[in-house]
């Protein structure tokens, strides 16, 4: 038996966009995940979750997850996770990259106090033991093949089958790279909203790109994080026109091959729903495994940036809920951007803000995303507003990222 196209466009109506008749407007939230990739301070590798000789970073978190009254669970991928006393989780990604998912929010600002509150210690104290936590798009020094797959749950040793079926960047994506990733809610208007967060995502991903090197040499990108995810293709990636998103988000998640598949090979979901072996259990685990810069969850997942450093964890969160939980800005974006163009992608990723219309459009949205936070001194503290202005003040407005640190470093340290 099928499932009908009816019944999957209502689904993803009522659990992903958030548009059930009957649903109710709360007080707008706001969450965030942050990556860090754990490396030697002395060598520059990658460390790994467990290792029978060297550093592992599992040791480590344990100890301070006991000093800090964090509480170790069992996972379903074979490692565990911790819960934190503010509800926040502690996880790990395929490569051995540290995860905080940090709980939805009434403010802005308890969110960046949360963030670091957490982020800090733990960065100070794996310091202290010899691990250094980066906060950059992806490792710099290292290739793959020094990162095997830590992770041995099904979903990922499935989705390493996916991705090398492909000869893509995949296992890069899965293993190497690291993002900050802002949920927000729909709102009264969730389709606009997803308009504007759509249009919103290559300016997200330049303004914040931190991954300009890899195998220690620069790579041409802005955000080598955003190519590899350009390279993962799969049909299970990019941003939206939006002319009809409900419909538009189905035929991409029944185009998508699915990866954890009822039986062998990697077709497309649509391909096995007519073959009759799919339930509506396997497709909610299907929408799981697409990665588009906006991913529908009921609440809208903004994956666009490479993570930023704590210091700067306001900034994100100023530019995209700014905008978009405030009436009067989240029109004016509407207007300064027009229809998404999922095609900048490339160019965001590549150019950053050197492209001059990718900048000048970033510096309005972020004197747009100002004055919307500003309007919300309930959501937004004063603190988080100065913040975010410093950042675009350095970065933004300048026509730069933290990438062209890094950059800048590089080019200082080569004699003339």
């Amino acid at each position: 038996m099928t499932l009908d196209r009816a019944a999957l466009l209502s689904d993803l109506r009522e659990n992903s966009f958030a548009l059930s008749p009957a649903r109710s407007v709360p007080r707008p939230r706001i969450g965030a995940e942050v990556e860090l990739i754990p490396v030697s301070a002395e060598s520059g590798v990658q460390v790994p979750i467990q290792a029978a000789d060297g550093p592992s970073t599992l040791p480590l978190l344990r100890q301070f997850a006991e000093r800090h009254c964090w509480r170790e669970e069992p996972s379903s991928y074979g490692v565990p996770r911790f819960v934190l006393p503010d509800g926040g989780i502690i996880t790990y990604e395929p490569g051995g990259q540290i995860e905080l998912s940090a709980p939805a929010l009434p403010s802005a600002t308890a969110l960046v106090q949360g963030l670091r509150a957490a982020v800090a210690p733990l960065t100070r104290e794996m310091r202290e033991e010899g691990v250094e936590l980066l906060s950059v798009g992806i490792e710099p020094r290292n290739g793959l093949e020094t990162v095997p797959l830590q992770l041995p749950g099904a979903r990922y040793v499935r989705m390493t089958e996916f991705m090398q079926s492909l000869g893509t960047g995949g296992e890069r994506m899965m293993r190497q790279t690291a993002a900050m990733q802002v949920s927000l809610d729909f709102g009264a208007d969730p389709l606009a909203r997803w308009r504007v967060w759509n249009a919103m995502a290559p300016y997200v991903t330049a303004i914040f790109a931190s991954s300009p090197v890899y195998r220690g040499e620069p790579t041409g990108d802005r955000s080598f994080r955003a190519r590899v995810w350009r390279e993962l293709d799969g049909g299970r990636t990019g941003c939206f026109a939006c002319d009809d998103p409900v419909a538009e988000y189905l035929d991409f998640a029944l185009r998508a091959p699915m990866v954890m598949s009822p039986g062998p090979g990697f077709l497309s979901f649509d391909e096995w729903n007519r073959r009759g072996c799919v339930r509506m259990e396997d497709w909610h685990l299907h929408l799981t495994t697409l990665f588009p810069e906006v991913r529908p969850k009921g609440f809208a997942e903004v994956r666009s940036a490479d993570v930023v450093a704590p210091e700067w964890y306001a900034a994100p969160l100023v530019l995209l809920a700014g905008i978009a939980y405030h009436a009067p800005s989240l029109h004016a974006a509407a207007d300064l951007l027009g229809d998404p163009d999922p095609a900048l992608l490339v160019g965001a990723g590549r150019d950053g803000l050197s492209d001059p219309r990718i900048a000048a459009t970033a510096a309005e949205l972020a004197g747009i995303a100002l004055s919307g936070a500003a309007a919300m001194p309930a959501f937004f503290g004063g603190e988080d507003i100065d913040e975010a202005a410093e950042f675009f003040a350095r970065y933004t407005r300048q026509a730069r990222s933290p990438a062209d640190d890094i950059l800048d470093a590089i080019a200082g340290s080569i004699p003339a």
